[in-house]
């Protein structure tokens, strides 16, 4: 039984040809379908371990057609070795057989991925008429937000800051068809945004943002962090604000909610989604959308690209797997060899 093996170059192709925005948008309704169906799927927090440099994680997930599962590393200090500060391989498998039916590199999922997940939490918490995105930390992360977010408001302008004059110039370069301002701190973004995304890498229990800089009605998709003892947000939006997660067991441990508890949060995605819970409902309140990043976005990724790889034939068909006259005999791949 052949593996579809997706490198990096496949995936990017497979993007390439479907368009960023429209891949993007087929990602959102697939991550919305997946929200609605919460409890149809298995899934646990991502056991993580942790080292002075970095953290490596393993996210699994199923539901009865397909188990899914991506090992990940979160390493900040990588760009100065001219490596990426995030890497992933993911694995699909056949629930039926057990059979995996493609490997590919989801890297670059991965920040589809997660930027599909602001958007789908910025369409039913952000109001309306958001027209102003403001961005602080311009890395890897920055594009697929911007553009992720577009698809779901009418973004109008963009508003940014970065520590790194050189991401900011890389996030320019890369988003010339926007109506882009340059900031020239945190404040500044924050102070002009309807909907803000903190995505920054820095370790330790910061305040990127503070609370009075905050205007009434702003929506956050805080995507950094993401690690025990990692924050980006003043608590005290956290207490003033409705604030939604993704999946309880692990933003309790690795979320912006670390530092305030549990007890601050108002849902989980699915529940605004399937429509268990109201998302926003007034224009003036501050909403929260605390991401880490779970293994069902993957799972969302993961199926989606499989399924436009084999309609466009990306990706190459590997014999990987032993291929058996008699399935109770594996000894004989040695006999044979030998």
């Amino acid at each position: 039984m052949a593996v579809r093996l997706l490198r990096a170059g496949d995936v990017a192709s497979l993007v390439k040809r479907i368009g960023v925005g429209e891949f993007l948008d087929g990602l959102i309704e697939r991550l919305e379908e997946c929200l609605r169906r919460w409890r149809e799927f298995r899934m646990v927090p991502r056991p993580s371990f942790y080292y002075p440099m970095g953290v490596m994680e393993v996210m699994p997930v199923s539901d009865d057609e397909y188990y899914a599962v991506k090992i990940v590393n979160g390493h900040p200090g990588n760009p100065g070795r001219g490596l990426l500060s995030v890497v992933a391989v993911g694995v699909l498998a056949e629930v039926g057989t057990g059979y995996p039916l493609m490997i590919a590199d989801a890297t670059l999922l991965t920040a589809l991925r997660t930027a599909a997940a602001s958007a789908v939490a910025t369409k039913y918490l952000a109001r309306l008429d958001s027209g102003v995105l403001g961005i602080v930390g311009t890395g890897a992360q920055s594009e697929f937000q911007c553009i992720a977010v577009s698809r779901v408001r009418p973004v109008e302008e963009v508003v940014y800051f970065d520590l790194d004059p050189r991401a900011m110039e890389k996030f320019e370069r890369n988003m010339m068809g926007f109506r882009l301002r340059r900031a020239g701190s945190a404040r500044e973004v924050t102070e002009a945004s309807d909907i803000l995304i903190t995505a920054t890498a820095g370790r330790g229990r910061r305040r990127v943002v503070r609370r009075e800089w905050v205007r009434p009605g702003t929506h956050i998709n805080a995507i950094g962090g993401d690690a025990p003892g990692k924050t980006e947000l003043d608590p005290e939006i956290l207490r003033s604000a409705k604030v939604v997660v993704e999946y309880l067991e692990q933003a309790r441990v690795e979320g912006e909610i670390q530092n305030v508890g549990p007890e601050a949060v108002y849902a989980e995605l699915w529940e605004i989604v399937s429509g268990a819970k109201p998302g926003r409902t007034s224009r003036e309140e501050i909403t929260v959308f605390d991401s880490v990043g779970i293994a069902l976005e993957d799972w969302a990724a993961l199926t989606y690209t499989y399924e436009l790889a084999r309609e466009h034939g990306v990706g190459l068909e590997v014999d990987l797997l032993p291929a058996l006259s008699n399935p109770k005999d594996l000894y004989s791949m040695i006999r044979r060899e030998a």
